[in-house]
């Protein structure tokens, strides 16, 4: 091998490393371009397979990825003019080969179900490039068996890349057990939950990776030695590593001491989330874990087997999200508007709903229904882009509906400006309402509506 070969990680690699998995060494060799730019190959060093006919496993999981790049060769994607080739190395009796290839006349790759040829183009990627070639189980496979999947690339100057994958049949599937709605919290106090992981997979979980994740509202009590906290988060994100963690496959461990999150006095709804993997394998595709982070100063968190209790309730996988209710409310309300002035004159009305607390409620809305005989002529705006606007509020049957502000505090208020030309006296009406996610649990509804009155 060339002393200046290397391994170039495919854009899956960067990201799971960056998500902290430990997907393992890639192994490639290649030749220097003139740019310093190397070729490279690399394939996951391991990856688990669903048992043959089972469909279930983890959720969104990261797809087998594999990529190749002779610098040396133009990057023209329709030319396929080199080669790729697959092999089980083993007996094919645990792992055989797919070949995935929509040409059905002129296909690229061909091969039997231990060894595949493909024809490709010097820059190959197989999550976007029509040619692929995957592992599965084979019929026989059992859970733990496993064989060696080696991939060689040919560049054109006649040199050979190669990179080896670890097939494993089985899959370790990871949950955490989670609560959906925790309901009546008390403002001001500390919520508790469990901490339990279950491995419902075939094959043993070989460490753990946690990440807990607090909406508004919420803070964690402690933070725990074992576990960083990313400082781009604010404090809202915790990510946890067991690597020494082994969870046998149908047991579940439980850490010691729970989740305990400080509970806001102003927060009606939040929610904290929950999200496991194996280190080996990684979270759930598309998930986003942070680098870096200071330690915790508390306790360390610990591993216990889970037994009786620990076991009860509903446990899923990926990132799971438990709803957190606060005993508490939102007393919301719009003042009522008087206008006077003569038919056909343009006069600005200010609608104003306050919040008079305690708390602070989601998303409402502020409905205004015009008094008969005026005419909107300017409504609240905002912007959508440098120097362009558009309206913020939307019409429908003669009332305009209009957002009010996220996080409206107690004691807070909004205005929503219109112009109206006046046709004469009459009176219309402006109410608050919560959206579809949202209950303010009023004690005062009756402030939640007031005219809008044009006087003679």
């Amino acid at each position: 091998m060339n002393e200046r070969d290397t391994v170039r990680r495919p854009a899956a690699v960067r990201l799971a490393l960056v998500m902290l998995l430990t997907l393992g060494g890639l192994t490639g060799c290649g030749t220097l371009a003139d740019t310093g730019k190397k070729s490279s190959i690399a394939v996951p060093d391991l990856f688990y397979l669903r048992p043959h006919g089972d469909g279930s496993g983890p959720e969104k999981k990261m797809p087998f990825h594999v990529q190749a790049e002779d610098v040396q060769a133009r990057r023209d994607f329709s030319t396929q003019d080199h080669r790729l080739t697959v092999d089980v190395t083993g007996s094919g009796q645990a792992v055989r080969l797919k070949i995935s290839d929509i040409r059905k006349k002129n296909p690229r790759c061909s091969g039997s179900a231990t060894r595949v040829v493909c024809k490709v183009s010097g820059v190959y990627d197989s999550w976007s490039d029509l040619d692929r070639v995957y592992p599965y189980a084979a019929p026989g496979g059992k859970a733990g068996d496993s064989e060696t999947v080696r991939f060689r690339f040919s560049t054109k100057q006649g040199r050979t890349l190669t990179a080896r994958t670890r097939v494993v049949v089985g899959e370790p599937v990871v949950k955490v057990r989670t609560t959906k709605l925790f309901e009546d919290v008390g403002p001001g106090s500390v919520l508790r939950a469990p901490l339990v992981v279950r491995n419902t997979g075939e094959v043993p979980v070989r460490g753990v990776g946690l990440m807990l994740g607090v909406g508004s509202g919420l803070s964690f009590e402690g933070r725990h030695r074992n576990c960083r906290y990313p400082g781009a988060q604010k404090g809202t994100l915790a990510v946890c590593e067991f690597p020494e963690l082994h969870i046998p496959a149908g047991k579940a461990v439980v850490l010691h001491p729970d989740l305990t999150l400080d509970v806001a006095t102003t927060q009606l709804y939040t929610s904290f989330s929950q999200q496991a993997w194996a280190l080996d394998m990684g979270p759930a595709q598309y998930s986003v874990v942070p680098e870096g982070g200071d330690p915790g100063d508390g306790p360390r968190l610990t591993a216990a087997t889970a037994k009786g209790p620990d076991l009860e309730g509903t446990f899923a996988g990926g990132d799971v999200g438990s709803e957190v209710q606060v005993d508490t409310h939102a007393d919301f309300e719009v003042l009522p508007v008087e206008v006077s002035g003569a038919r056909g004159t343009e006069h600005t009305v200010r609608l104003k709903v306050r919040n008079n607390g305690p708390a602070t409620p989601g998303s409402t809305r502020l409905l205004f229904t015009p008094p008969p005989g005026a005419t909107v002529v300017g409504q609240p705006e905002e912007a959508i882009d440098e120097d362009v606007y558009e309206p913020s509020c939307e019409l429908d049957k003669g009332t305009y509906s209009c957002p009010v502000r996220s996080g409206l505090a107690a004691g807070e208020s909004g205005t929503f400006e219109f112009t109206l030309r006046l046709g004469g006296p009459g009176e219309g009406g402006v109410r608050v309402i919560d959206t579809a996610d949202t209950d303010r649990r009023d004690p005062d509804p009756a402030n939640d509506t007031a005219p809008v009155t044009v006087l003679r």
